[in-house]
């Protein structure tokens, strides 16, 4: 087992349960082919496997692969049928080469548009039948079982690839070195995928595509490593350039429609005001409502965002409370200003009421319209779901879905075991799967892993794909219950909820705070200065966290992806930890401080390392 500097417990955990592995626990993350190759070249079997962690493999799936390979002595790598986490077959499971020609079908669609030409449907082989075996050109890293004696012959992994690319390379080689990569139907695994990274991301679209343009112009011809380089960073351009317009359109679309219409309806509701009130037009001067409306506008809006209004599940209430909360701190500022401001508060109050209706009723008209992230009360209200397997591992499994935020309207229990069953939650037999989700209008579906094996289990989401119904596995003895049901995500993951610093409100409390501690940090300067050992350093850093560069408590200046997102920081939770500071008690600090979020151990930090503000 090779660790790339994991933060979760991994070596630990080997060294007790599993002593008799061979543990090489490198000190930073080397990469997809430099860890391989340090665990290929010990390794002493005929055969040597590629697996990615998140797969589930049939119980007969090695059984059967090592028997094709034994009976085909020409083979040097063996890919297999793979599916995601939906019972869908996964296209990359077979690949033909990715010449000029055939990355020029896929990046323009000519391969989606003709999967079942010879010369459009290269890319993924498209034209051959996935239910049956064949000798392909390109294998997936994510199970990819090679002969000892073929890597011994054209060698390992290129260590040139980080971590994408590196799957076609070697198999590219392998077939150079004169033997064949065979393509195996007869036995299947499920690849959840999006666990190392998210399909659709700016840096994946980068990567990826730079990887295919390293293996250009390691194997093509110059003329034609031209050609393809041109193609590759044309994809990575047009492919950044939908994910940047896709995101700005998640992010702030839907706040600048809202922006839009609060601003045009303040400016409608004060002509009614003065021709109905007022009896004259233009009664307030248009210069002050010019630069009031706007703010007004951003102060409601900024309040319902601190109230969780644009949260995910959505929630009414939220919003309700945001925009009251802005009309209570718009009243209170306007109290505060010279006469000549204080043009009138009932436009403030009549403009509150309007804020407040037209935030409702775009909100309802979303859901009507079923935009997933208005959907009120969040995706999961409808959820009837089916878990399978033993009694017992029933009442754990719905156990842990009633310590979640996951909210289910039915929850039914399909048994695996023949003897009589008096569990009220009973609706089935594991014979009985396909009627029970019709009889009960199931959306999802858990396996117990403890009670039905893989092979059972990946036979069934086969079966059962048509029906539309999600996917999960419960592993025994386990707190969480994981799935995916898309490219694009990590996989949905049913977890006893923790207060972890990533989730929307922790992020706003933080940003609050920060905002407080750069502001009281500016104010009295002229106190807070004398106790940093850096204080220029200190009052550029409060402002940057004041504009939002950094954060006064996280992670430190460097990114961490293993852990959820925040903004870089000046200090650390580590900053507090006293005698001897190891690499594993300070990553053992920052995944506390991550996964349980409290406001007061910002504080405690910020304070008792108050002369560090200025690092």
């Amino acid at each position: 087992m090779v660790d790339n500097n994991s933060v979760d417990g991994s070596i630990a955990l080997i060294k007790d349960k599993f002593p008799q592995v061979t543990l090489i626990a490198n000190k930073n993350n080397t990469g997809f082919s430099v860890a391989n190759n340090q665990g290929i070249r010990i390794t002493k079997g005929k055969f040597v496997l590629l697996l990615n962690p998140d797969t589930v493999v049939q119980e007969d799936t090695f059984e059967k692969t090592l028997a094709f390979m034994e009976s085909h002595p020409d083979a040097g790598g063996l890919g297999i049928k793979m599916l995601d986490g939906k019972g869908n077959f996964l296209p990359e499971s077979k690949r033909g080469l990715p010449t000029p020609a055939v990355a020029f079908y896929k990046i323009f669609g000519l391969a989606k548009l003709f999967p079942g030409s010879k010369k459009f449907g290269q890319y993924h082989l498209t034209f051959l039948d996935k239910n049956k075996t064949h000798q392909v050109d390109i294998l997936s890293g994510a199970f990819m079982l090679m002969r000892k004696e073929a890597l011994d012959k054209v060698g390992l992994l290129d260590e040139t690839f980080f971590m994408y690319g590196e799957d076609i390379d070697l198999s590219y080689r392998i077939t150079q070195g004169g033997y064949k990569n065979y393509y195996f139907a007869e036995s299947s695994i499920i690849h959840y995928k999006g666990e190392s990274t998210k399909k659709s991301s700016v840096n994946y679209v980068i990567v990826f595509y730079k990887a295919m343009a390293i293996f250009a112009q390691k194997h093509f011809s110059q003329n034609h490593a031209r050609t393809f380089g041109f193609l590759i960073y044309f994809a990575i351009y047009l492919r950044a350039a939908a994910a940047i317009t896709a995101r700005f359109i998640k992010q702030w679309f839907f706040p600048a429609i809202d922006f839009i219409l609060i601003l045009l309806g303040l400016y409608l509701c004060k002509n009614i005001y003065e021709t109905h009130f007022k009896l004259t037009p233009n009664f307030y001067s248009q210069e002050t409502l010019n630069f009031f409306f706007p703010i007004y506008t951003l102060v409601w809006m900024f309040f319902v965002y601190l109230s969780g209004g644009y949260d995910v599940p959505m929630r009414l209430t939220k919003v309700v409370r945001g925009v009251l909360a802005g009309t209570a701190f718009i009243l209170i500022v306007y109290s505060l200003l010279p006469e000549y401001y204080r043009f009138s508060r009932a436009l403030i109050l009549i403009g509150s009421a309007y804020t407040l209706a037209i935030y409702l009723l775009m909100r309802l008209i979303y859901h009507g319209l079923k935009i997933k992230k208005f959907k009120i009360g969040g995706y999961k209200t409808n959820a009837r779901i089916a878990i399978i397997g033993s009694e017992l591992e029933f009442n754990r499994v719905n156990d842990i879905l009633k310590k979640t935020n996951i909210k289910s309207e039915f929850i039914g229990f399909i048994s695996n075991e023949n003897n009589g069953i008096k569990n009220e939650a009973y609706i089935g037999h594991f014979h009985q799967i396909n009627e029970a989700i019709d009889v009960h209008e199931l959306n999802e579906i858990i396996f117990c892993a403890r009670d039905i094996s893989s092979q059972e289990i990946i036979d069934k989401m086969i079966t059962l794909v048509t029906k539309g119904v999600e996917f999960k596995i419960a592993p025994p003895e386990s707190l969480s219950i994981i799935g995916s049901n898309s490219i694009d995500t990590a996989g949905d993951l049913y977890v006893i909820d923790v207060n972890n610093v990533g989730r929307p409100e922790n992020r706003r409390k933080k940003r609050l705070l920060d905002l407080i501690v750069s502001a009281n940090a500016l104010l009295f300067f002229w106190i807070f200065i004398w106790f940093q050992k850096n204080k220029l350093n200190f009052i550029a850093n409060a402002f940057y966290v004041l504009i939002g560069v950094y954060s006064w408590v996280g992670y430190g200046k460097s990114p961490r992806k293993d852990l959820p997102s925040i903004r870089p920081s000046i200090l650390t939770p580590s900053d507090i930890i006293s005698g001897n500071i190891s690499e594993e008690r300070i990553n053992k600090s920052f995944l506390n401080y991550s996964k349980d979020y409290k406001i007061e151990n910002d504080l405690k930090i910020i304070f008792s390392r108050l002369k560090d503000l200025g690092r």
